[in-house]
């Protein structure tokens, strides 16, 4: 199993992009855990706040733009079977359909705080035709809100937690454990229900 603390420490900056950006898009990679990790790293200065920020944003909003162009693209029926393949019911779908459509830009904004909507929220908006300058007027605003609290919590562990957590042999090791474990059990969880529905 890979260190994701050593990958970015050693690919730095372009491995934050890249993990958030995939995250982004819907595959199984906690960006949440990446952008904690990132900002921990910044507390042992390893990394640099500023940067660790603006890659964070760019990342997130380019992921999500990306997932818009790809409904815009392909349509909802693509995004189904997408869905489908990666564990999300019809059901979940359907409501993060209703709620995109419903409440619009406001919606993809919130949905970047929201675990499970956050992916689906680009696609979806673009299937649903929302105009392109509100999706990246709301989806750069929440990438703006979203990524400095995410590091921030890495940091608030560090900053807190340091002292204990440096004892702690191979912190990442446990973070991206822990990680692994809560999305395979989300994962199988989501394909026990679509194959009992």
């Amino acid at each position: 199993m890979p260190d994701v603390g050593e990958l970015i420490g050693h690919w730095g900056y372009p491995a934050i992009f890249l993990f958030v950006v995939l995250g982004n898009l819907g595959l199984p990679v906690p960006e949440e855990t990446i952008l904690a990790l990132s900002g921990y790293l910044v507390w042992r200065g390893e990394l640099r706040l500023p940067l660790v920020l603006v890659v964070g944003i760019i990342s997130a909003a380019a992921g999500d733009n990306l997932g818009y162009w790809i409904g815009r693209e392909y349509g909802r029926g693509a995004i189904e079977r997408y869905g489908q393949r990666v564990g999300v019911t019809p059901e979940r779908q359907e409501s993060v359909w209703r709620f995109v459509t419903r409440h619009g830009p406001l919606g993809v904004f919130a949905a970047r705080f929201i675990p499970g909507l956050r992916f689906m929220a680009g696609p979806l908006a673009g299937a649903a035709g929302l105009r392109p300058l509100a999706f990246l007027a709301a989806n750069v605003l929440g990438a703006l809100l979203y990524v400095p609290y995410a590091v921030g919590i890495g940091y608030a562990i560090g900053y807190g937690l340091g002292p204990y957590v440096e004892r702690i042999e191979r912190v990442e090791y446990l973070v991206l454990i822990g990680a692994t474990i809560f999305a395979l059990a989300l994962l199988g969880w989501r394909v026990l229900r679509v194959r009992r529905g």
